[in-house]
């Protein structure tokens, strides 16, 4: 059975995944770069390199089942599922190790709704979730670092450091919202005990502190136009995959 959509017509890449053409030739070239499409033991992949890199990036954006996949690229779902397996974990952002020593960073946590429940808990919408911290370069507003996913009752505070994120910014100025109290991260000024408002000069840093916090909300706004990360159905590290490598599309996205 042939298949409905196909990399080897660009018009489709647009609708269905989000990126340009161009920008999804460089995911390709990348990841061909790095060594994907080398063959190992076991049966040849149906599909080339191109059709699996869209097949994974389709049901990212999409959030389609595997059987619907299927159809559309006229494979098998067990086929759909051995690609996303494989390919998956390979889009990985990789995190800096190195920052500028006038970088400055900001990190927030984001919820992502969950179906295993052994890596998520309930959270405020009653819904099982995963705390995942992200931290953004502000000046080019580019995905730095993504932290391990920790369920929900953990607060941004300790998912902070228990998510890997703190050690993998090392030092760096990072800027952060008044929920990561005593993690020496740069927060907004808080009220005294018996203090009814905070003096001019402070309440200005506070304004100054959104108007720059804001970007990392921005981030997670154009990474959750992936409708993967508003419900997502894979099992133990899957959601931790996904997370990574539409961190990577998102970068590409925005260096097009």
């Amino acid at each position: 059975m042939s298949g409905v959509i196909t990399a080897s017509e660009p018009s489709w890449i647009a609708p269905f995944t989000g990126l340009s053409p161009r920008v999804f030739g460089r995911l390709v070239t990348a990841l061909r770069r790095e060594g994907v499409e080398s063959q190992g033991r076991g049966r040849p992949w149906k599909l080339s390199l191109e059709d699996r890199v869209l097949l994974v990036t389709v049901y990212w954006r999409t959030n389609l089942t595997m059987r619907q996949l299927a159809l559309l690229f006229g494979v098998s779902k067990s086929t759909v599922d051995r690609v996303v397996d494989d390919l998956g974990p390979r889009f990985a952002l990789r995190p800096r190790r190195r920052f500028a020593k006038d970088a400055v960073l900001i990190v927030d946590g984001t919820l992502v709704p969950t179906r295993d429940h052994s890596v998520a808990e309930r959270s405020k919408n009653y819904r099982y979730s995963t705390n995942h911290q992200v931290v953004i370069d502000a000046d080019t507003r580019l995905v730095a670092v993504v932290g391990r996913p920790l369920p929900v009752n953990r607060n941004d505070c300790k998912a902070w450091a228990l998510s890997g994120a703190e050690e993998a910014v090392g030092r760096t100025t990072v800027i952060a919202d008044g929920g990561y109290r005593g993690t020496g991260l740069v927060i907004p000024h808080r009220r005294g005990r018996g203090q009814s408002e905070l003096p001019a000069w402070r309440e200005d840093h506070n304004a100054s502190h959104r108007h720059v916090r804001a970007r990392v909300e921005h981030a997670f706004a154009r990474m959750k136009t992936w409708k993967i990360l508003r419900d997502c159905r894979l099992k133990g590290d899957g959601v931790h995959h996904a997370m990574l490598g539409i961190a990577r599309l998102h970068n590409l996205a925005l260096t097009g």
